[in-house]
């Protein structure tokens, strides 16, 4: 049995139809925004509520991408699309609206198929991870780990890091053994994107142990 549980969120995304205004996609933005970039700002937690004003939002030159977001993608869409924007890039703080209007569709694009096929891609990602490396030299944290190493290379997602955490609690030991601002940026952006994913962890947690103990 794979880990097949594994889903973003509970909404109905059958439902097509959207009740966000361009204000309120805009205000999406600024909360995911805050969510990945500010460590003190749970999106949940707020509910997503944020300090954006109709009158500045009126006032941006970029008003048509939240005008055409609101039209185009539903209410789940359209968080979605924002998350993804935030933890594909390798560092959240420098993101911008400039890039997202850019590489958006591109970067959920990327986040649908991984997130579509979770399962295979976490069962292909633990592959890599233990081909040839047990699970004791993959977590040893002497300088960077060997787990972190192959996210930095791009050969494992992001996502098997939340997934591994969810089953090993292993973020708050590599954070008091690294103290370097490569990895306190994905320490980050593990916390923060953990809550929006909603995963079997007994399922996943059994495919892990199958691995490392072939």
């Amino acid at each position: 049995m794979g880990c097949h549980a594994i889903e973003f969120s509970k909404e109905n995304k059958s439902r097509k139809t959207t009740s966000m205004t361009a204000f309120d996609c805009y205000k999406t933005y600024l909360a995911i925004k805050q969510h990945f970039t500010q460590p003190t700002y749970d999106y949940f937690r707020y509910h997503g509520a944020t300090k954006g004003s109709v009158v500045s939002f009126n006032k941006r030159k970029d008003k048509y991408f939240f005008e055409k977001m609101s039209r185009q993608k539903t209410d789940s869409e359209i968080k979605e699309y924002f998350v993804a924007n935030f933890v594909y890039p390798s560092n959240p703080q420098s993101v911008w609206i400039g890039e997202i209007i850019k590489q958006g569709e591109t970067n959920y694009n990327t986040w649908l198929k991984i997130n579509q096929s979770l399962a295979y891609y976490y069962k292909e990602d633990l592959g890599i991870l233990f081909e040839t490396e047990d699970f004791k030299s993959v977590m040893e944290c002497k300088g960077h780990p060997k787990l972190l190493k192959k996210y930095l290379s791009g050969k494992i997602n992001l996502e098997t890091l939340v997934i591994m955490n969810k089953i090993l609690n292993f973020v708050p030991y590599f954070d008091n053994q690294l103290k370097d601002p490569v990895w306190e940026t994905v320490s980050l952006k593990i916390k923060k994107y953990s809550p929006f994913l909603n995963i079997n962890v007994f399922s996943c947690k059994k495919m892990l142990k199958e691995v490392t103990s072939q």
